[in-house]
């Protein structure tokens, strides 16, 4: 009777984890609307320069007044901050600089008090070389954690390689995941070649308690209330997984006893291709700076991060969004509504929308128009809300300055919130990062007092966003005039029988458009700059001033 119990045993527990066809999208998705929240940068309460939990809690009325539901924050956990915190050194312990457990504890229950969610940064596929793991690792003698990374057996390493030589009294060369002191934890390789045995397959015991502690990881801090994780580099954990099936599967696993045990919960991918991680099991990837996304199109030019190329939201008008759009629709539609694609305002790895000569109010007010009028889940970035700039020539700190010469510090400066010492950020001599150096940069102060700012613009299209369905995260989206390096951009948002049209015309220069749109007595404007329709037979044309937009209802 006990082999056919424990085999009942097995079945029920099997049964019990939901396949893909049970997966299910939290329903707080669907009105979402993220502020990634740069920890060290956004509110400093103790006087050391650098920002911290109790900070975000302090200010959690401003994001509710915004109309944010949900927060992600880079990483918070203890770290030697050698890449501000991507070079984890203790999963299970927030670093002290940023607070306590207790200070997390209370910042989730006054968070979810306003509605507000919060998804914490987990570095995956790599330590700190300072992790006790890692150190471990390294030592001569097998143990618990000889496997966790992945070391070839010889310190003679291929120049250009990815792999390090070391100095500890394991023998041998350890495989780096970005950074020299970033160890990639080992989860094995899709397709180990027989000739170098130290690669192991997935299923060996190495990479097998490496997964099973990547879920302890969330279910420690699942536990405590915290409601998702952005999981960074989430495409590159199995190594030589030429099409990825082996990290899919991997993620698929993760899913499946993620929505068993936390329904509610959300994975965010660091990906940037939502046909792969949504089907693998995230509910939502970004199109970003890499891959095949054309979101460099958009906003990335000679002045920023990105160096050399004309982007559709520069007044020149030399930009071109039916890239963007051509890659985007496809991702759409693979995905099929079983997750959402992010379209972020900025990053802490990239420039923000204020950036060389992209600094007027009426620019960025174009560039939000268009973010809070697309589908997806909208993410902004701290600052970008009242139009803090991407600042160059800073130093480099905690690793802002990658292998090919471009400083991340410029978008990761201090939040601007009044016209007090380091604009209210810090009451300490020395700064995590210098505040901007304009007298005349923007603050959350002077901006809730001027009717006309880029915060009270961002604050009223966030909540008309959130009371239209089709201007909202699962209404659909349709082309009416997309064309190569052409301006203005015109789409049609629907959801039911209501329909906006949205046009959008970044560049300096005067446009006309014609597009077909039928069965349709009037359009409304809501927000409207600069634009203006006539009707003509079964379609209108539009006529643009430089730099304006226009969201029109459908009537």
């Amino acid at each position: 009777m006990k082999p056919l119990r424990f085999i009942l045993f097995i079945l029920l527990t099997v049964s019990t984890i939901p396949s893909k066809a049970q997966w299910k999208t939290p329903v707080w998705l669907k009105e979402a609307i993220f502020y990634q929240l740069y920890p060290q940068s956004f509110k400093d309460t103790n006087g050391d320069g650098v920002g911290d939990l109790k900070g975000v809690e302090q200010r959690l009325d401003y994001l509710q007044n915004l109309g944010i539901t949900a927060i992600w924050m880079n990483p918070i956990f203890e770290s030697p901050f050698r890449d501000a915190g991507y070079d984890v050194s203790n999963f299970y312990k927030i670093a002290p600089r940023y607070g306590t457990d207790e200070d997390l504890k209370e910042l989730l229950a006054a968070a979810h008090k306003k509605g507000i969610k919060i998804c914490l940064d987990l570095v995956a596929g790599h330590t700190s070389d300072q992790h006790p793991w890692f150190k471990a690792s390294a030592l001569a003698d097998s143990n618990e954690y000889t496997h966790r990374y992945i070391w070839t057996p010889s310190k003679e390493i291929v120049p250009g390689s990815f792999f390090i030589k070391n100095n500890y009294p394991r023998n041998g060369s350890y495989l780096k995941n970005f950074f020299d002191y970033q160890p990639a934890l080992n989860y094995g390789y899709a397709k180990p070649n027989r000739d170098k045995p130290w690669q192991e397959p997935v299923d060996a015991p190495g990479p097998k308690a490496t997964r099973e502690e990547l879920k302890k990881i969330i279910a420690y801090w699942m536990d405590k209330g915290v409601d998702g994780f952005r999981v960074d580099m989430a495409f590159s954990l199995i190594k030589d997984d030429e099409n990825l099936v082996e990290t899919k599967k991997l993620w698929t696993e993760v899913r499946s006893w993620f929505e068993k045990t936390y329904p509610e919960g959300v994975l965010i991918a660091e990906w940037s291709k939502p046909e792969y991680s949504i089907s693998a099991g995230f509910h939502i990837d970004f199109m970003m700076h890499f891959g095949v996304s054309g979101y460099p199109s958009l906003f990335f030019n000679e002045n920023g991060t990105f160096k050399g190329t004309d982007a559709f939201f520069d007044k020149n008008g030399k930009g071109d969004f039916q890239l963007f759009w051509q890659n985007y629709n496809q991702q759409l539609t693979a995905i099929e509504g079983k997750g959402y694609i992010v379209i972020p305002s900025a990053n802490h790895d990239f420039q923000r929308p204020n950036c060389g000569n992209r600094n007027s109010t009426e620019e960025l007010k174009t560039v939000m128009a268009f973010l809070f009028t697309w589908p997806g889940i909208p993410f902004i970035y701290y600052g970008d809300e009242i139009g803090m700039r991407f600042i160059e020539d800073l130093p480099d700190v905690e690793g802002s300055v990658l292998p090919d010469g471009n400083n991340r510090a410029g978008t990761r400066t201090p939040m601007q919130w009044n016209s007090t010492a380091h604009a209210g950020f810090s009451s300490s001599s020395r700064l995590y990062l210098p505040i901007d150096p304009d007298p005349n940069r923007p603050t959350v102060e002077k901006e809730l007092a001027d009717k006309a700012s880029l915060l009270n613009f961002v604050k009223n299209i966030i909540a008309l966003r959130k009371a239209n369905p089709a201007l909202g995260n699962d209404g659909k989206v349709q082309a009416l005039y997309i064309h190569e390096k052409t301006y203005p951009v015109v789409y049609l948002r629907t959801s039911g029988h209501q329909r906006f049209v949205i046009a959008i015309n970044p560049s300096a220069t005067k446009v006309k458009a014609k597009f077909d749109l039928r069965n349709v007595r009037k359009l409304h404007p809501v927000f409207s700059s600069k634009c203006s329709f006539k009707k003509q037979n079964d379609g209108f044309e539009i006529e643009m001033d430089g730099v304006g937009y226009g969201i029109f209802k459908v009537l």
